[in-house]
């Protein structure tokens, strides 16, 4: 089951930075990259822990653009938006809440997912082949345009959660977006109730910073398992989990499991749906089904690694449960995994919040949910340091997964083929008196400054021409109030080598995107 970015824990933004001096990536330093990757990946999780955007300044309105009943002001960043738009063939009409970019746009039928030996792909046939088709039924080619109903509303968002800002998601028009989670067809799999367990692959989009393990699309993966307590032998649903607990394999990973199966503060159960044997049954087989699937993930990247490098010296796979907080689950957890000196979290998951099957008329249905994000997991996989890799068309990149889906025994790491140098340059300027975020709350606010919205510019000037942009200095005048802010951006290509021409344009073109989009005053 799928949660939104901005439930997130706090994520480490800040990745490592490859100096003009040195190209090439050390084995200590790619460690290091995919360390704080999977830290940053936090966010991508289908389930995700704790609020993460709360400390950011919501844009757009009071409510951060939530309620559908009052939507935001006109703002110049989509002063030129087309009437209509067409998403994999179908034709949707815009209004004020528009605010997907045309290179957005252009990646919603790229479909890693299904792109035949694609890493993301080859990740999902991996996870895929853990889980029984007689069992969990696969869907990986839902439309990626859904409702806000489907996005939010049956899921439980409140009408102004911050998730549903427009300074975090990408609305084609009030009530239809850009699906920001695989969760958004969870009600519709659980009303129709034709499996036992489904399994969806999806490309999921949301409005984020720009830096090497975050991207505007990228693809999730979530899975769950439901019993149906009219249908057990004997209605005994406790039986019945145990039973099939049974028929799956062991492994001899050693997991590490130190806290209770529930706790009444940090990990309730959900004592007026569930018995304890229930939850605890649940909780038993889901364990046993993700611990299964990271052993198949772990034990192919080791493999990999030992194909290529000679002197690679192989260590005990350790897994750990840690208990968690997501919206959907309870009790929930996380799955750590100790790789290259450090524990990895892999996924989260739980037992579904019984709210979730009686909104979807299946009250007497209960089980357990998990979500993964794809992109993360293939780049330990095949140890990929750049999220825009995935994106390339460079058959430099590509060709090294040639015929990996046909036989997996062929799986390796990712040969890095890039030494082109970085170019960094900082753009600076005041945030306009009008806007609250500007230091003037006197005056009616008409476009806040966020963020994400200076993400936006970079990308729709310069794409994947950009490596990572960071706030380098901020500051408030003492007399006026107004504000400051400073941001680097690092212009670095996958694919040549920028001239210092090159780089000049392009950010040129981003302060007079700044300037005509944003309002702001540079300095």
């Amino acid at each position: 089951m799928a949660g939104p970015r901005v439930l997130a824990a706090n994520v480490v933004r800040a990745v490592p930075r490859i100096g003009a001096r040195s190209h090439v990536m050390t084995a200590s330093a790619t460690a290091s990259l995919l360390r704080l990757s999977a830290q940053a990946g936090r966010a991508r999780l289908s389930l995700t822990r704790a609020p993460r955007h709360c400390l950011r300044v919501a844009s757009y309105s009071s409510s951060a653009g939530g309620a559908a009943s009052s939507p935001p002001p006109p703002s110049t960043l989509n002063s030129s938006r087309p009437a209509t738009i067409e998403v994999n063939g179908k034709t949707y009409t815009t209004d004020e809440w528009y605010n997907v970019p045309q290179t957005v746009l252009a990646l919603t039928g790229r479909k890693l997912h299904l792109q035949k030996d694609h890493p993301v792909a080859i990740t999902r046939q991996i996870i895929e082949s853990k889980f029984s088709t007689a069992t969990y039924k696969r869907y990986n080619e839902f439309d990626p345009v859904v409702s806000t109903i489907e996005n939010f509303d049956s899921l439980g968002f409140p009408p102004d959660h911050v998730g549903r800002a427009r300074s975090d998601t990408y609305y084609i028009n009030e009530t239809t977006l850009l699906r920001t989670h695989t969760s958004a067809h969870e009600a519709e799999l659980f009303r129709a109730s034709a499996s036992d367990g489904y399994l969806i692959s999806a490309d999921v989009y949301r409005r984020d910073e720009v830096d090497r393990s975050h991207y505007p699309v990228f693809h999730q993966m979530e899975g769950a398992r439901v019993w149906d307590r009219t249908k057990v032998p004997n209605g005994d649903v406790v039986a019945a989990i145990y039973a099939d607990l049974a028929k799956l394999p062991t492994h001899d990973v050693k997991v590490e499991d130190p806290n209770p199966p529930h706790h009444p503060e940090r990990n309730p159960l959900q004592s007026e749906h569930h018995s304890p044997e229930e939850a605890e049954a649940i909780a038993a087989h889901l364990k046993r089904s993700l611990e299964l699937m990271v052993v198949e993930i772990f034990t192919r990247a080791k493999q990999a690694a030992a194909r290529q490098d000679p002197n690679y010296v192989d260590e005990p796979l350790r897994v750990r449960w840690v208990e968690a907080y997501f919206p959907f689950t309870s009790p929930s957890w996380e799955l750590e995994v100790y790789y290259q000196g450090d524990w990895l979290e892999v996924l989260g998951c739980g037992v579904s919040k019984q709210e979730l099957f009686i909104n979807a008329d299946q009250p007497q249905q209960l089980g357990w949910a998990f979500g993964i994000g794809l992109e993360r997991i293939a780049m330990l996989l095949f140890q990929i340091p750049d999220i825009r890799l995935f994106w390339s068309k460079d058959e430099r990149f590509l060709s090294q997964f040639t015929g990996v889906q046909d036989n997996l025994d062929k799986l390796k790491r990712f040969v890095p083929f890039s030494k082109y140098p970085a170019c960094w340059k900082d753009v600076s300027f005041w945030l306009r008196s009008t806007s609250a975020a500007g230091g003037n709350t006197a005056v009616a606010n008409v476009h806040d400054f966020h963020e994400n919205d200076l993400m936006e510019v970079v990308r729709e000037v310069a794409g994947d021409v950009v490596e990572d942009v960071q706030l380098k200095d901020q500051f408030t005048h003492p007399k006026t109030g107004r504000k400051s802010m400073c941001y680097r951006i690092n212009y670095r290509s996958l694919e040549k080598t920028l001239t210092n021409e090159e780089a000049n344009d392009f950010h040129e073109r981003v302060r007079q995107g700044l300037v005509e989009k944003l309002g702001v005053e540079l300095r």
